[in-house]
């Protein structure tokens, strides 16, 4: 697993990223069950995620962030990263970010995707 804690902090919500290779729906849950050990990320408020298996499976959660899931598989399919889960974490700061939230979340893919080439 690799993980970047500190991503960025937007309005009090704070933000990491964390991936790790997957073969299937079943690697992809204990993927986030292994993340959601760390207490810190079992609090979190939301713990979106993305992944394409290898025979083109898209799999995705919201975790109550409606439609960030879809944002972090769009940007899996434009790096063509396969078997590959990619999960943002956000810890809710008491600010409403509107649309921004989705921008927050590329920024943290984007992040993960730079240092992981």
């Amino acid at each position: 697993m690799r993980q970047i804690r500190n991503v960025l902090t937007d309005r009090g919500s704070k933000y990491a990223v964390s991936g790790g290779p997957v073969t299937d729906r079943k690697s992809a849950d204990a993927f986030l069950k292994q993340l959601k050990r760390d207490k810190k990320f079992a609090k979190a408020t939301h713990n979106t995620w993305a992944a394409i298996l290898s025979d083109g499976t898209p799999l995705k959660g919201d975790d109550g962030e409606s439609g960030a899931g879809l944002v972090i598989l769009r940007m899996l399919e434009r790096a063509e990263l396969i078997d590959h889960i990619v999960v943002v974490t956000r810890w809710y700061g008491g600010v409403k970010l509107g649309g921004d939230r989705f921008r927050r979340v590329q920024d943290c893919v984007r992040a993960y995707l730079e240092t992981s080439h």
